[in-house]
């Protein structure tokens, strides 16, 4: 039935994976409109349960796989390319990152650089710390950097390792279902792998959306500031019409023309912005801060890392941790497959590196200068910016520029920085499910990518429609549970075939049980002088 539709339709895509997917997702948004309330109170339902009884795997989960990626990018497996042997990178570094910056977590970043550091500062969640504090303040910065330093990069980092090691390497379609080649075998291209696609495709979709939902609340107050738009969701609503007609122009270019330039352009305007509050700002102080904030965040880590509240027996984390690794989470496998699309011809372990390591320093510097300088503001210039803050964090950003020489000039510019982003991620998406739901000899059709970018928008208007933030968190924690499962699947499969290249066998030997299997302490029980030629990667 499915195949006589997309023939009739002229689609170029597998038609289980299509129409699943693109089914579910449009009745999500036909039935949740009329019913945005009992939608609400649904998921809300869902997320309790979700983080009562599995909020503790999603903790312990990311901090074991990004022990497994230390290890993987270290071990003798790091030599190994996404690509044959021969072939370079595909992009220079600098291009690399910037892509990287742009698609990735560009939004977060302006919308959580002031408003969760001082979100922390006035309400500290761990007892005994008083609100307001020096020490309030020094929690709230550790807080945030592991929010959005190692952690969250570690998500994107595993997806995209495997894909582009399954795709590049081994000549795998480019979809979250070749990564399971070594359990499934052939079966990648049966109902179980679309099944697992279906999964990837509409975690994107929410996940992104999202991103738009929020970069969305942040845009309209910020235009409420400039020009005295009114934050309503009316208003709400129509920025999401725009930021999707923007995305869709974006997205027809193409990921050169469009989504490159963007990106580009994007990391020039948001570093300058960063450097006009480090100048304006108290220098010496953010300087110094920032020094003292990597010490700070290496310090706290390991307990963060393992921290589940048991002891306290509060529910903070359900809308800070829990919250931030499910919404990541879901989003893994479109910012996976996009950075292993910008990622040919590196090695593991500089994949790895750069992928862990670049955007934590930029994480650090950010939420050092953008957290410390509003720290400094309410600690010392007698500025009440936690009541803003706490009444609407939205609009963080903006009233924490006010306290800063040319404020109309840097909220355009961040408005300005908003909306690439948002385009770069929903553009991106676009592109990413696109992949996701095709075969890699199929051409990838513009009507496709633009259907997916309306469909894209159409949810993120949808979730503002059905609640707003709480709508946000709610569905996407409950959604992000079944990717967090595969996650760690994958990081298995990986080691696997990692471990049967690395010995010279093929992903059909592996599949068919023709390889050794991994000894748990890191040799081959069958690695003897038979094998001597098999000791490095086979291309």
């Amino acid at each position: 039935m499915f195949d006589r539709m997309a023939e009739r339709l002229g689609i170029s895509a597998i038609p289980a994976i299509f129409f699943s997917a693109a089914g579910l997702a449009v009745l999500f948004v036909v039935f949740a409109i009329p019913f945005n309330e009992q939608f609400a109170a649904f998921f809300g339902m869902l997320t309790e349960f979700t983080v009562a009884y599995f909020g503790w795997f999603y903790i312990l989960s990311v901090t074991g796989l990004l022990l497994f990626l230390i290890w993987v990018a270290l071990s003798r497996y790091g030599e190994i390319r996404l690509s044959a042997d021969h072939e370079g990178p595909e992009y220079d570094t600098v291009t690399w990152f910037a892509m990287l910056f742009a698609a990735g977590v560009g939004t977060i970043l302006m919308f959580w650089g002031v408003a969760e550091p001082m979100s922390h500062f006035a309400n500290p969640p761990v007892e005994g710390i008083a609100p307001g504090t020096a020490e309030a303040g020094e929690l709230a910065m550790a807080i945030a950097l592991y929010h959005f330093g190692l952690h969250t990069w570690t998500i994107f980092t595993l997806p995209a390792l495997a894909i582009g090691y399954f795709a590049y390497r081994q000549g795998l379609p480019m979809r979250i279902s070749s990564i399971f080649y070594t359990v499934l075998g052939d079966r990648i291209y049966g109902p179980i792998g679309w099944a697992i696609d279906v999964i990837a495709v509409l975690g994107t979709l929410f996940g992104v959306a999202v991103s738009v939902g929020l970069g969305t609340l942040q845009l309209n107050s910020g235009l409420n500031y400039l020009f005295g738009l009114p934050t309503a969701a009316s208003t709400q609503i129509a920025i999401v019409a725009v930021i999707t007609v923007i995305a869709t122009i974006s997205v027809a270019l193409g990921l050169d023309r469009g989504i490159k330039r963007l990106s580009e352009f994007n990391i020039i305007v948001a570093l300058l912005i960063l450097l006009f509050v480090w100048w304006a700002g108290p220098t010496l102080f953010l300087t110094a801060g920032t020094v003292q904030n990597v010490g700070n965040y290496l310090q706290n880590l390991p307990w963060l890392a393992f921290w589940t509240e048991t002891y306290q027996g509060t529910d903070w984390q359900r809308s800070w941790t829990v919250f931030y690794w499910a919404w990541t989470i879901s989003w893994a496998p479109y910012v996976g497959i996009f950075i292993a699309r910008i990622s040919r011809g590196r090695t593991i372990r500089q994949f790895v590196g750069g992928a862990l390591g670049a955007p934590l320093l930029f994480t650090i510097i950010w939420f050092s200068i953008f957290g410390l300088a509003a720290i400094d503001l309410e600690l010392n210039q007698g500025v009440n910016l936690t009541a803003q803050v706490q009444a609407d964090v939205s609009v963080a950003l903006f009233t924490f520029l006010e306290e800063f020489p040319l404020a109309t000039i840097t909220s355009a510019a961040s408005v300005l920085i908003i909306v690439v982003f948002l385009t770069t991620s929903a553009d991106s998406a676009a592109l990413v499910v696109d992949l996701l739901s095709r075969r890699d000899d199929q051409p990838s059709r513009t009507g496709q990518r633009v259907f997916w970018t309306l469909l894209l928008g159409a949810i993120a208007a949808t979730l503002l429609l059905g609640g707003g933030l709480d709508a946000l968190q709610n569905v996407i924690t409950t959604l992000g549970f079944p990717f967090c499962v595969l996650l760690v699947f994958m990081a298995v499969a990986l080691t696997r075939a990692l471990h049967a290249d690395y010995l010279g066998y093929s992903m059909r030997d592996l599949a068919e049980g023709r390889a050794p299997r991994l000894d748990p302490m890191g040799s081959d029980p069958d690695d003897s002088a038979d094998h001597a030629d098999h000791s490095h990667p086979k291309r």
